[in-house]
C-alpha cells in the first residue's frame, strides 16, 4: 500500500472501538492476502502476548503463589493508577484540539470529561452509554450547526450493543472489551472491574489491578487484561474463550470495514462521534485511577503510587520501567517480611 493508505489506516482503526494495534496489524495482513491473511496475520500478532500473558497470570494468581510473586504484584499494581493518569494526560491535548476553540466547545468537552469520570466509578458496566451518549450529543449538536447531508453511518457499538443477549457473564465482558470500548486501553477497566470482581467475584480487587499490570508489562495490547480475568473465572481455556471473543470484533470491523476504511476517516458522523465520546473516554481512564486506587490494601502502596507519579509525570520516564520498579519495591518489601 501506499504512504497516504497506511497512515489513513492508522487514523482510520483509532476511530474504531477496540485495540487499534491489532487492527492495523490485521488490515495489513488483509491488504496482503484477504481474509486467509487477515486471520494468520491477526493470530500472530496476538499470539505471542496471549501465551506469556496466560503463563504470567497462572504464576500470579495460582492456588498458593510464593510470598516474592504477592509483592510484584503488590508494586506493580501500585503503579497502575498512575500509569492510568498517564495514558489520560497523553490522550487529551489531541482531544482538547479537536474540539474547537470556543468557549462552549471547550465547556462540552469538560462537562463530557466529567461525565465519564463519575461514569467510570458509578456505573462501570454501562459506561459505554455515557460514551455513546456524549458522541451522540456531539453528533446532533454538529448537525444542527452545520447543516448538510444527512449523518448516515450508525456508530459500530450501537449496533454491537442493541445485538448482544443470552450470553455467559465472561462472554459478555469480554464482548465488552472488544467491541464497545474506545480510546485508549485503560477504558477496559470499568467494564471489567465491577463485573469481574463484585458481579462475578472471579477475582478480587487485587487480582484485578494485577491482571492490569500483567496487560501493561507484557508485548500486545492492552486488552489482553480480559485474558488474565478469563484465567481467573475459569482457568486456561476461560482465557482463550475471553481473548477469542475480545479480539474477533477487531476481525470483523476489518474484514468488513477495510474497503471502506477511507470513507469511515472521511465521514462527518463518526468525526463528530469521536469528538464527543473522546472526552468521556479520557474521563473514565482518569477516573479508572480511583477504581484501581481503591484495590489497595497495604499502606506502603501509596508511597509506590506517589513515586510512580513523580516518574511518569515529573521525571518522564517510561511506563514500564514504573511498573517494573514499583513490582521491585514488592519483592524487596515480602522479603524483608513486610505484609504484603
Amino acid at each position: 500500500m501506499e504512504a497516504k493508505e497506511f497512515d489513513d489506516t492508522i487514523a482510520a482503526t483509532n476511530l474504531l472501538p477496540g485495540p487499534a494495534s491489532t487492527q492495523l496489524a490485521i488490515f495489513c495482513a488483509w491488504r496482503l492476502r484477504g481474509i486467509t491473511g487477515a486471520v494468520i496475520g491477526g493470530v500472530c500478532f496476538i499470539a505471542p502476548g496471549l501465551v506469556l500473558i496466560l503463563l504470567l497470570a497462572d504464576l500470579f494468581l495460582g492456588r498458593h503463589p510464593p510470598d516474592w510473586v504477592l509483592g510484584a504484584a503488590a508494586g506493580g499494581g501500585a503503579a497502575v493508577p498512575a500509569v492510568a493518569l498517564h495514558a489520560a494526560w497523553r490522550l487529551t491535548p489531541a482531544s482538547w484540539g479537536r474540539i474547537g476553540r470556543g468557549q462552549s466547545e471547550h465547556i462540552r468537552w469538560l462537562t463530557y470529561g466529567l461525565l465519564g469520570a463519575v461514569a467510570a466509578n458509578v456505573i462501570g458496566p454501562y459506561l459505554v452509554l455515557v460514551l455513546l451518549a456524549c458522541g451522540l450529543t456531539e453528533v446532533e449538536i454538529r448537525r444542527r450547526a452545520n447543516p448538510g447531508p444527512a449523518f448516515s453511518v450508525i456508530p459500530a457499538a450501537v449496533l454491537h450493543a442493541a445485538s448482544v443477549g443470552g450470553i455467559g457473564a465472561l462472554a459478555w465482558v469480554a464482548f465488552k472489551v472488544g467491541a464497545l470500548s474506545y480510546g485508549g486501553g485503560f477504558v477496559i477497566i470499568p467494564l471489567m472491574q465491577h463485573d469481574a470482581v463484585t458481579t462475578d467475584h472471579c477475582m478480587s480487587g487485587a487480582q484485578f489491578v494485577t491482571a492490569v499490570t500483567l496487560g501493561q508489562i507484557t508485548p500486545g495490547p492492552v486488552v489482553q487484561t480480559v485474558a488474565v480475568v478469563g484465567y481467573a473465572a475459569k482457568g486456561i481455556v476461560g482465557g482463550l474463550i475471553a481473548a477469542l471473543i475480545a479480539f474477533a470484533p477487531s476481525f470483523v470491523f476489518v474484514i468488513v470495514g477495510g474497503p471502506h476504511f477511507d470513507q469511515i476517516r472521511a465521514n462527518r458522523s463518526v468525526e463528530s462521534f469521536l469528538t464527543g465520546a473522546g472526552p468521556a473516554v479520557i474521563g473514565a481512564i482518569a477516573g479508572s485511577a480511583v477504581l484501581l486506587g481503591r484495590s489497595f490494601q497495604s499502606p506502603w502502596q501509596i508511597g509506590v503510587l506517589a513515586g510512580a507519579l513523580f516518574w511518569m509525570f515529573v521525571f518522564r520516564r517510561g511506563v514500564v520501567t514504573g511498573l517494573l520498579g514499583g513490582a521491585a519495591i514488592g519483592i524487596a518489601l515480602a522479603l524483608a517480611g513486610v505484609s504484603v
